[in-house]
């Protein structure tokens, strides 16, 4: 099973500069393959990336400060140029700008990365053109076979990330058959499922909150370019990275914990890209209570919503749970009981109290359960059996048509 190990790395001076040069290269390429490609399409033609690997070579003939860079990970970053415009289309991908983009290279031929371990706590990796890279071993490595390797700079600290193949397999059978639970993710809980758990966390401390903001403010005050703006940029970073990682912690401790007590899970279809777009508008049509929106946005980003749906599906691999997605309509109006929708029954964020059988239960609780009962609907009109590698059979009746089944309160797996 293909899975990513990341560490942080200890790079020496001379490494640094030569990585940052690297990162500066592969940017750089990345722009003009998509500027090229954008020129292209507004003539209606298409080049793909067979075609600009071989500029790209005849390019490195005649300008010195590309052959500095690897030539594999200049063609990796073609190939990931590639795939977005695929995916995306070529306005529809976005630019690496040098202030928002943190400088990255992958080096996609793992038979040439080589791992020592020096004791029990460090290794060392030798990536090609930079030589030997120290680094903490937080995780084992042993038995994993090493495809790939990509290193990111992390505010002041880089870290190398190894995509490794560890020999799991999805398991066929869940230890624990016949476990459901839905899972409600909120702006004041961030994750509240079926069985009536709540799980939150603060990721940044009082403290930090409180000179992040102090940071923020005296940032708007800096002058363009100047050292000043540089440091604060840097120790506003290093809040924020903490931020990061503690969310990810969260996500992950919490995938891991359902996924392994459950062998389905029931959550919202939600789009969160969508969801916490500005509100500002045009100048022809602006927007609406756009501050509220805008905390809105801030709270749905702060909880992870869509990276805790990548850790569930990334834990589900392990365990062999299924996770099912569910439209995300009316669960919060509905009520687990009765099954009635009536948006006066929200009487608060937390309390949920339904106008036609008075039954009381913690809001994001009660639209767990309602989101359970409609995933439980849904993988009861599937087949028995299904091929391998396929989610729904072309027979499967599609989900939302059995109102019928939506209305019924949950039951047990």
């Amino acid at each position: 099973m293909l899975t990513g190990r990341r560490f942080q790395v200890q790079l020496t001076d001379e490494q640094v500069e030569y990585a940052e040069r690297i990162a500066g290269v592969c940017r750089a390429v990345w722009n003009i393959g998509l500027e090229q490609r954008r020129t292209y399409r507004q003539r209606g033609a298409w080049i793909n990336y067979r075609e600009q690997a071989g500029e790209l070579a005849e390019a490195k003939a005649e300008h010195a400060w590309l052959a500095e860079a690897p030539g594999h990970c200049l063609q990796q970053t073609l190939m990931d140029l590639d795939k977005a415009c695929r995916q995306h289309g070529a306005f529809g991908v976005r630019w690496r700008a040098s202030r928002r983009w943190r400088p990255s290279f992958r080096f996609p031929e793992g038979k040439k990365i080589v791992v020592e371990q020096l004791n029990r706590h460090h290794a060392r990796v030798k990536l090609p053109r930079l030589g030997w890279v120290r680094f903490r071993l937080s995780r084992r490595l042993e038995g994993a076979v090493i495809r790939s390797a990509t290193l990111t700079r992390d505010g002041t600290h880089w870290c190398v990330s190894f995509l490794v193949d560890d020999g799991h397999q999805t398991p066929a059978t869940h230890a624990l058959p016949r476990t459901a639970v839905g899972v409600d993710r909120g702006v004041e809980v961030a994750i509240a499922t079926s069985d009536g758990s709540l799980a939150d966390r603060d990721f940044l401390t009082g403290g930090e909150r409180s000179r992040a903001l102090r940071l923020q403010r005296r940032l708007s005050r800096s002058a363009k370019d100047s050292h000043n703006r540089v440091k604060c940029r840097a120790a506003l970073g290093a809040i924020r990275a903490r931020e990061r990682h503690r969310r990810h912690d969260f996500c992950a401790y919490t995938a891991h914990r359902l996924t392994t007590n459950n062998e389905l899970v029931v959550i919202e279809a939600l789009k969160t890209k969508q969801m916490t777009r500005s509100a500002k508008g045009t100048l022809e049509a602006p927007g609406s209570n756009v501050r509220a929106k805008s905390g809105l946005n801030r709270a749905i980003l702060a909880k992870g919503w869509h990276q805790f749906a990548l850790a569930l599906s990334s834990a589900a691999r392990y365990s062999g749970t299924r996770v099912v997605t569910v439209p995300a309509q009316y669960t919060s109006q509905r009520c687990s009981a009765c099954g009635q929708v009536d948006p006066k029954s929200r009487e608060s964020q937390s309390v949920f109290r339904c106008t036609y059988c008075s039954h009381t239960e913690h809001a994001d609780v009660n639209a767990a359960k309602c989101i359970l009962a409609a995933g439980l609907a849904v993988t009861a009109c599937e087949d028995t059996t299904r091929p391998s590698g396929q989610d729904v059979s072309s027979k499967q009746e599609p989900a939302g048509n059995r109102e019928q089944l939506l209305l019924q309160p949950p039951t047990a797996a």
